[in-house]
């Protein structure tokens, strides 16, 4: 016996690509109609299909939100919002030292204040349907590697807000649950080595010199991380499954290497923690510098 999901709706965010875009074709499949969150007019004729709709969406633009809440409670077929899922996101790899504190604003403003932002406005929505909020969240959001301050602090944060969310909602019938990937193949993940490769580009030579192998060592590392990690495919099996079981768990992982490194992050001390991310960006490091 199946259930119907025809007078339900869904949001996601950042759906113009990977694990976004797969998570509302795997939502869709499953018979919600899927409200899609994108950024342009192309990435919105790449998301419609059948029972998916795109509508636009900047995080950061109150009137981009305002028009979101418009649409829900105003939806033609009287349908209710039951999960939203805040996903867009944006990745940003420097040393503390060298990143614009324009780019760390950046960074918070998109990757938290944003889904905040979002999920403040509908929670109206989700209050009258005891629906549910999905927050994605990252390995980033339990342990913080070399030059992922800004991404990890703004994931650091999304994970405590999401826990005083948790707590706070409970009582009244509507679920949080947070998703950390690991490595996913996304197109995010290219764009943030490549970002990372113009911040080399744009450094001092004496930033440079001390910071260049190891932004290489990690533009390296993430390639790799990217290419043997999951498919957005799986990732969305995941999330959906985090949207839609009767009884969620507070935090799933997504991937074996975030679910080790969740474990380790609550088992090891600090210290050891550091040798490990020492020694595991070690044989990514350019040869000049590993011998320095």
């Amino acid at each position: 016996m199946t259930t119907s999901h025809d007078n339900e709706l869904v949001f996601v965010s950042g759906t113009s690509t990977g694990m976004g875009s797969a998570t509302a074709r795997e939502l869709a499949d499953r018979g919600y109609h899927v409200l899609a969150g994108v950024r342009s007019q192309a990435d919105a004729d790449a998301a419609r299909g059948p029972r998916i709709e795109p509508v636009f969406l900047d995080v950061t633009n109150p009137e981009h939100i305002d028009a979101l809440v418009a649409r829900i409670a105003d939806d033609p077929q009287g349908r209710k919002l039951v999960t939203l899922i805040n996903n867009a996101g944006i990745a940003v790899n420097a040393p503390v030292e060298t990143l614009p504190l324009e780019q760390w604003r950046r960074q918070f403003e998109v990757n938290l204040f944003g889904h905040i932002a979002v999920t403040q406005a509908l929670l109206p929505f989700l209050h009258e349907s005891r629906g549910r909020i999905v927050n994605i969240s990252s390995l980033g959001g339990k342990v913080a590697m070399p030059t992922y301050g800004a991404y990890a602090g703004a994931k650091f944060a999304l994970e405590a807000v999401s826990d005083a969310l948790r707590r706070e909602l409970a009582q009244h019938g509507v679920r949080v649950v947070v998703v950390e990937p690991g490595g996913v193949q996304t197109e995010m993940t290219g764009h943030g080595i490549e970002r990372a490769r113009q911040f080399v580009a744009d450094m001092t030579p004496t930033q440079r010199q001390r910071y260049g192998g190891l932004m290489q060592a990690i533009i390296n590392q993430a390639t790799e991380f990217t290419a043997q990690g999951v498919t957005a495919e799986k990732a969305a099996l995941v999330i959906a499954k985090a949207a839609t079981v009767p009884k969620p768990r507070a935090r799933y992982t997504v991937g074996r290497d975030a679910a080790l490194m969740t474990r380790l992050a609550r088992l090891l001390t600090d210290r050891t923690l550091d040798r490990l991310a020492a020694a595991n960006l070690r044989p990514h490091m350019p040869k000049a510098a590993a011998s320095a």
